[in-house]
C-alpha cells in the first residue's frame, strides 16, 4: 500500500475518501471544522440528526457533501470526550480500515492522525495510523487453494495540519511502514502450519532476510556443529523429530564497531506435541505458534533493517520439534547443557528453556550490552496475565524499565512479575543440578528462573509471550507481539525513540 504526507486545504483535496473524526455526539476536531466550515455547516447539520453514534469505532459515509471536492466523507466517531483516550483512538482507526475496505476505494485521505487525543503526540498518533491500516491489510491464505482477491485500497494519505510537522512526521511514517512489516512477517510464520514451517525453513527465512538486507550476516549451526561445542540440551529435545535442529544466528552491524551489541534470542518449537510427556488433543494443532519467539525476532530484526537503525544487533533462534519417539527424552532422564549444568528432565513438555538455555550460554561469545529472550513458555503466564500483557522477568531495575517503557509506548505491554532467590528451590533435584520444571504453582516463575541460572554473565531479561503471541477461538492466528514492543526498545537504544 502506497503511504505519503499531505497538507493544505482540505476542502480543495481530490480524494476519493476524506476521513474526518467526530467527537462525541457534534464535537468536531480542528480538520473537521474546517471541512465544516467549507460545506457551509453540511457536516453539523447531518450530526444534528444523530445518524452517528458517540461510541467509538462508529462510522457515517456521506457523499457529494457541499463545498467538497472528495467524492465521500467518511464521518469516524472517536468517542465521548471524557473518554477519548488512546484506546478509544486506535478502536476508531481500526474501524476506519475496515470501512475503507468495505466500500473498495482505491484510495483514501486521513485526518485521524491530527485528531488524535490530547495525550498522544503527532507522531505517534502518525506512526499507530500506519500499522493499524496495513495490519488491517494482513490476510493469511498461504495455504488456501482459493486466493482472496487483492484489497482495494492501494493508497493512503495522512493530512498533515502544518508543515511544521513534516521531517517529524516522515519518520513516523517510516517507523510505522517497518513496524508493520516486521509484524506481519511475525504472523505469517506463526500461521504457517507445522509442516511447512521447520526449523530449516526459519533458517531459509533468516537466509533470505541476508539477501534483502545485505547489511545482515547469518549462520546456521547444524547438529553435528552444536553437538562438537555440547549443547546436550538442545540437542535432547530434538532427538524425537525426524527434522534436524538448527541453530540460526543473525548478525546486524549498524553501530559502531567496539558498541556492544544486543542480542534478541527466540524460542523456535516448530511444532511442541509435549513429546513422551504428551499434551491432550484438544487444540494440539495450535502447538505450531511455539515458535512465535523466533518469529518475532525475525519480525523486530526486519525492521531495525529496513530503519537502518544504528545499533548493532544480534538474533539468535534455538529451533527444533518436540515429538515422541523411541529416541525423544524420557521424563527422569539427565542431559549437559552447553554451561556444563546438568539438568533432570522431569517433564518433556518443558522443553522451550531446554533449547534456550544453550542458547543463552552461546550468546556470552558476543559480550552483548544487553540479552533478551521471547519465548511462548509457559501456560502458566498466560493464565496469570491472559491476553493483555506479556510476562517479563530480569534483575536488572533500568532494563526493566527500558522495556517496560517500550511495551507502553508502542501499545504492547508487558508486566513485570518476581525473579526473586526465593524461588529458585523450586528447582532443586535430587540427581542433577536442577530439574526443567518445578511445581504447577508459580510455574512462569520458575520458568524464568531456570532461564536466569544460564545468564549471569550479562544483563538480561526474559519475555514470557504465551498468552500474547496467539489468538484462540474465531481470531484463531498469530498477532504478531512482542514486535512492537521490540521494535520500540531498539528504537530507543538507537537513539531515535520519542522523535515518532
Amino acid at each position: 500500500m502506497e503511504l505519503s504526507l499531505k497538507s493544505g486545504d482540505l476542502a480543495t483535496r481530490k480524494t476519493p475518501c476524506l476521513l474526518l473524526g467526530v467527537i462525541g455526539e457534534r464535537q468536531l476536531p480542528a480538520p473537521a471544522q474546517r471541512v465544516d466550515a467549507a460545506s457551509g455547516g453540511y457536516l453539523t447539520r447531518i450530526l444534528a440528526r444523530g445518524d452517528l453514534e458517540a461510541e467509538a469505532g462508529r462510522t457515517l459515509l456521506l457523499h457529494e457533501v457541499p463545498g467538497l471536492k472528495a467524492e465521500r466523507v467518511l464521518l469516524v466517531s472517536l468517542g465521548p470526550q471524557d473518554k477519548y483516550d488512546r484506546k478509544a483512538y486506535l478502536k476508531a482507526l481500526a474501524a476506519a480500515s475496515g470501512r475503507l475496505q468495505e466500500i473498495r476505494v482505491k484510495e483514501a485521505l486521513s485526518t485521524l492522525p491530527a485528531s488524535a487525543p490530547a495525550s498522544l503526540d503527532f507522531a505517534l498518533a502518525l506512526r499507530d495510523a500506519v500499522t493499524t491500516a496495513l495490519d488491517k491489510g494482513y490476510r493469511y491464505d498461504r495455504t488456501k487453494s482459493e486466493k482472496k482477491p487483492p484489497l482495494a485500497l492501494q493508497a493512503l494519505h495522512f493530512w498533515l495540519g502544518g508543515e511544521e510537522r513534516k521531517a517529524q512526521a516522515r519518520e513516523a511514517l517510516g517507523q510505522g511502514r517497518a513496524l508493520a512489516t516486521g509484524v506481519s512477517l511475525a504472523k505469517e510464520l506463526g500461521n504457517l502450519p507445522g509442516n511447512l514451517c521447520t526449523p530449516a525453513y526459519l533458517a531459509d527465512q533468516a537466509r533470505d532476510l541476508a539477501k534483502s538486507f545485505p547489511a545482515l550476516k547469518v549462520e546456521v549451526l547444524e547438529e553435528e556443529d552444536m553437538a562438537k561445542l555440547g549443547m546436550g540440551a538442545l540437542l535432547s529435545v530434538s532427538r524425537g523429530s525426524r527434522q534436524p535442529a538448527k541453530l540460526i544466528v543473525m548478525n546486524y552491524g549498524g553501530g559502531k564497531k567496539d558498541a556492544k551489541p544486543l542480542v534478541l534470542v527466540g524460542k523456535g518449537l516448530t511444532f511442541d506435541a509435549g513429546g513422551i510427556s504428551l499434551k491432550p488433543g484438544p487444540d494440539m494443532d495450535q502447538m505450531k505458534f511455539d515458535m512465535c519467539g523466533a518469529a518475532s525476532v525475525l519480525g523486530a530484526l526486519r525492521a531495525a533493517l529496513e530503519l537502518k537503525l544504528p545499533l548493532n544487533l544480534i538474533g539468535v533462534i534455538p529451533a527444533s520439534e518436540n515429538l515422541p519417539d523411541g529416541a525423544a527424552n524420557k521424563p527422569g532422564d539427565i542431559v549437559t547443557s552447553l554451561s556444563g549444568q546438568t539438568i533432570e528432565i522431569l517433564n518433556t513438555d518443558a522443553e522451550g528453556r531446554l533449547i534456550l538455555c544453550d542458547a543463552l550460554t552461546y550468546c556470552e561469545r558476543f559480550e552483548p550490552a544487553a540479552v533478551i529472550d521471547i519465548a511462548t513458555l509457559t501456560g502458566a503466564c498466560a493464565i496469570a496475565l491472559g491476553k493483555v500483557a506479556s510476562g517479563l522477568f530480569t534483575a536488572d531495575e533500568a532494563l526493566a524499565a527500558d522495556l517496560l517503557a517500550a511495551g507502553e509506548r508502542a501499545n504492547d505491554r508487558a508486566w513485570r512479575l518476581p525473579l526473586w532467590d526465593d524461588y529458585q528451590p523450586l528447582l532443586d533435584s535430587n540427581f542433577a543440578d536442577m530439574a526443567n520444571v518445578g511445581p504447577r504453582e508459580g510455574g512462569a516463575i520458575s520458568g524464568a528462573c531456570f532461564l536466569s541460572r544460564y545468564a549471569k554473565k550479562f544483563p538480561w531479561a526474559h519475555l514470557d509471550i504465551a498468552g500474547t503471541a496467539w489468538l484462540t477461538g474465531k481470531e484463531k492466528g498469530g498477532t504478531g507481539r512482542p514486535v512492537p514492543l521490540l521494535v520500540e526498545f531498539l528504537l530507543q537504544r538507537a537513539g531515535v525513540a520519542g522523535r515518532a
